[in-house]
């Protein structure tokens, strides 16, 4: 089994956040043989309610939401707040097959990928001929 981890987890998406000290989704990516994994903290949360999954072209998007309230005889707190967190996929993860686990305060979101990345293509540059109408008017 061989592991590979992104040497800058924090998604540039996410640097406000952390800039301004607010919460953010913590996650750790990384490549488990011909499977791409996303584990993030969700600790307290009901998965079915409170979190949301989902893919839009090559990017993650985990959306935690968070309400809890606690009150006793003299004090009252409450916690609330959507947090939401997006992970580039790599070019090779395939949405056909994706699954989400939640165990124990760990959301775990794994991908396969399909070992074929489509390669890109290079655009070759032109430059347009100039018309007989602008040759003749720089040649006066």
């Amino acid at each position: 089994m061989s592991t590979t981890s992104r040497l800058f987890p924090l998604d540039l998406l996410q640097l406000p956040t952390a800039l301004l000290g607010m919460q953010a989704v913590r996650v750790e990516e990384y490549t488990d043989g011909d499977t791409f994994v996303v584990r993030a903290e969700a600790p307290g949360l009901h998965p079915e309610k409170d979190i949301t999954v989902s893919v839009f072209g090559n990017r993650l998007q985990i959306r935690l939401e968070r309400t809890e309230e606690r009150v006793d005889k003299a004090h009252s707190e409450f916690h609330y707040g959507t947090f939401t967190r997006t992970v580039a996929l790599p070019l090779n993860a395939a949405e056909e097959g994706i699954t989400a686990t939640y165990v124990a305060g760990i959301l775990e979101v794994r991908l396969p990928l399909t070992g074929a990345v489509t390669p890109g293509r290079e655009i070759p540059v032109t430059t347009p001929k100039p018309s007989a109408a602008a040759t003749a008017a720089k040649q006066k």
